[in-house]
């Protein structure tokens, strides 16, 4: 039976939290100067092994769920994530396992991931001028080096998506050179627009690009874009395709919010379930699963609160901005 909220939302998507470590410090996401050598991170042993997060998903299955997508933090970084999606393919050939990354440490574990059954790969790039890159994600890092993972991935036949989040007068002059790029490649780009989450990112509206704005700027360089009929409701990228064929998304949350048809939850990495991203407050699961709960005693938990579930903050932002809302970084994006 599938499993609905208050406003009849399935349960579609897990976002899975597997770390709350990163290997970069994001100006929107986890800036240095709230996440530097003095942050204290999750201890290991609150942080739920693979097999806890097996039992979650296998206990969600019969309600609906059909696609995990693995996130941090930066999940690469957790030890051995190969051997999650090993696990998780062996519950469920059909399941749509996803992860998305900064592919700071793609290259050398994408033959891994395809080998344990990876559905697809979406990879964060912000920029393709270096200057730019290295600014917005506060990193030595290149963006040639993710064009080079991202090359390596669709090598092995493995989908690529690429998101990119816009602010304005920071990275917006870099959408035409990420469209070019994305097209030769014949990478499906989706732009984000700059979103409040977390407390420590420095929100602001005067820095937020709108889709409208994006599109204005992508047709004078590329001509008309036509939109694309979404393959389900809960799609959370409006999508377009430019003359030449090149697909392109941009998910609005601050300037036409989703809410309404929004069907994933969150579970991070200590193993609380979160049913929004701008959540204030989580529900804890880790501590029926270390009480040897059964799946249909973690089903049951989750049904529970996926029932009582109204969220939706991005609908009503005008009227209610907490600044404890829950950092990106520890539920994922």
């Amino acid at each position: 039976m599938v499993l609905k909220d208050v406003f009849k939302r399935p349960l579609l998507d897990l976002r899975i939290s597997v770390t709350d470590r990163c290997n970069m410090r994001c100006r929107y996401c986890m800036p240095r100067e709230h996440f530097d050598k003095n942050h204290t991170y999750l201890p290991k042993s609150d942080i739920l092994s693979f097999e806890e997060i097996v039992h979650v998903v296998e206990s969600l299955l019969p309600s609906g769920l059909k696609k995990v997508r693995l996130t941090g933090g930066e999940p690469l970084i957790r030890k051995d994530l190969h051997k999650l999606i090993e696990q998780l393919r062996a519950v469920s050939p059909e399941l749509d396992i996803a992860l998305t990354t900064n592919a700071h440490l793609l290259s050398d574990s994408i033959e891994r991931l395809k080998k344990a059954g990876i559905s697809r790969i979406t990879v964060s790039l912000d920029a393709v001028d270096i200057d730019v890159y290295q600014s917005m994600g506060d990193t030595t890092s290149t963006p040639d080096s993710i064009l080079a993972s991202i090359d390596k991935t669709l090598g092995l036949g493995i989908p690529v998506k690429v998101n990119t989040v816009v602010q304005k007068g920071i990275n917006d002059q870099q959408l035409i050179p990420l469209i070019s790029q994305m097209t030769s490649r014949n990478v499906p780009i989706r732009f984000i627009e700059y979103m409040d989450v977390g407390g420590t990112n420095s929100w602001n509206l005067d820095h937020v690009m709108t889709g409208n704005e994006m599109r204005s700027l992508i047709e004078n360089e590329f001509g008309r874009l036509e939109p694309i009929e979404p393959n389900h409701p809960s799609d959370v990228a409006r999508k377009f395709c430019t003359e030449s064929g090149q697909v392109i998304g941009f998910i609005e949350s601050i300037s036409n919010p989703f809410c309404g048809d929004c069907s994933r939850a969150r579970l991070s990495a200590n193993g609380s379930i979160f049913t929004c991203l701008f959540a204030t407050k989580g529900f804890d699961i880790r501590g029926i699963l270390r009480m040897d709960a059964t799946k249909d005693e973690i089903s049951e938990a989750i049904s529970s609160i996926w029932i009582q579930r109204k969220d939706r903050y991005s609908e009503t932002r005008s009227e209610t901005t907490d600044s404890k809302r829950i950092e990106m970084s520890f539920i994922g994006g």
